[in-house]
């Protein structure tokens, strides 16, 4: 007995406490401690799932203000181009003025137009040159003043697009810290839910059905894939150090704590721990198949229960012969081990495509 609980044996000796019940207490004291009850998972799954849920949320607003940034960039590249064309041409036009003033400076400027409509031989057609020289200039100035106009234009545009893109830069960079933090704290949710499953797994005790809200309902398809915003890695049949022949199912890579799908309606058929799997469900469909989902974290149905396709039934982890996050699901033909099917095949005949 520990030097603790010599301590509060002889504390309930002084209070008065009888021998009987005394060394009654000390026993229970000296009984190990109880597992964690099913109470202590809900609350590290429902972290988990809110946070997975916010996260994703994160990273959609993210991704959103990154593409709006990118495409005020790209417009402000633009009104760029426009604005230097505009300047360049405005210098063209200052360019040509010039060459047209030196002209009629050299050649005298209004007198010697006077003096020529004094000593030409048609004055009248001198006058229709002059008039038409007097036109052309007009138009010319016109034209100067609507490059000056666009070239101004173009430099608000752009001010503004420049102005636009900064606040879209600064709000990137604002979703881009929210995310992060999400993130970090998804990650430290997910680790201890992994550890608390990894405990059960270890016991060959499951802990039960953890119950929340889910965020998101079945869409009414008749036949989903159990995960979604996944990478497949280990294919079936694959061969393998990490299995006795070789691989029984499909793995999905996701990490802990990823929402696991029914793909089909049907029926819990067990629900166990430990083992090579870990934490597994399998389930019992309408039309005779059975799927297993394996390594999990957490399930969110008991066996007996009907289960819609796509009802969240579990949460993915790395629980059991695993070497890390994902889900492991196999198609069956039986309930047990050595019956299975290519999953990716069976869910295509289902219309589905992973």
């Amino acid at each position: 007995m520990g030097s603790h609980h010599r301590d509060r044996c002889r504390l309930l000796t002084e209070l008065g406490w009888g021998k009987g019940l005394v060394t009654l207490a000390c026993l229970v004291l000296l009984l190990p401690a109880p597992p964690a009850s099913a109470s202590d998972g809900p609350t590290v799954s429902a972290q988990v799932a809110r946070l997975y849920e916010e996260a994703s949320e994160a990273a959609a607003s993210y991704e959103q203000g990154r593409r709006e940034a990118d495409a005020e960039r790209a417009h402000t590249e633009e009104l760029e181009e426009r604005l230097w064309q505009a300047r360049r041409e405005l210098g063209r036009l200052h360019d040509r003025i010039g060459m047209v003033a030196r002209a009629q400076y050299r050649s005298g400027g209004s007198l010697a137009v006077t003096a020529k409509l004094l000593l030409a031989d048609d004055p009248e057609e001198m006058i229709r040159g002059w008039q038409l020289a007097l036109r052309m200039e007009l138009a010319v100035n016109r034209l100067l003043d609507d490059a000056r106009q666009a070239e101004r234009r173009s430099a608000e545009a752009e001010q503004r697009a420049q102005e636009a893109l900064e606040v879209l830069e600064v709000q990137a960079a604002r979703l881009a810290e929210i995310k992060k933090k999400i993130e970090t704290k998804l990650q430290a949710a997910q680790w201890m839910l992994q550890d608390k499953a990894n405990r059960s797994a270890a016991a060959g005790q499951c802990a039960g059905a953890v119950r929340f809200d889910q965020s998101e309902s079945p869409d009414g398809s008749q036949w989903v894939a159990p995960v979604r915003n996944y990478s497949l890695s280990a294919g079936f049949d694959k061969a393998g150090e990490r299995w006795a022949k070789r691989h029984t199912g499909q793995d999905f890579a996701v990490s802990i704590g990823t929402p696991v799908r029914a793909v089909g309606n049907g029926r819990v058929v067990s629900v166990s721990c430990g083992g090579g799997f870990g934490i597994e469900i399998v389930i019992q469909h309408e039309d005779g198949w059975y799927t297993q989902y394996a390594h999990l974290a957490a399930v969110t149905v008991d066996q007996g229960e009907s289960v819609n396709a796509g009802q969240w039934i579990a949460q993915s982890g790395t629980t059991g012969n695993s070497t890390g996050p994902h889900l492991h699901f196999e198609t069956r033909v039986t309930p047990y081990l050595g019956s299975g099917v290519d999953p990716v095949g069976w869910l295509a005949d289902r219309g589905v495509f992973v």
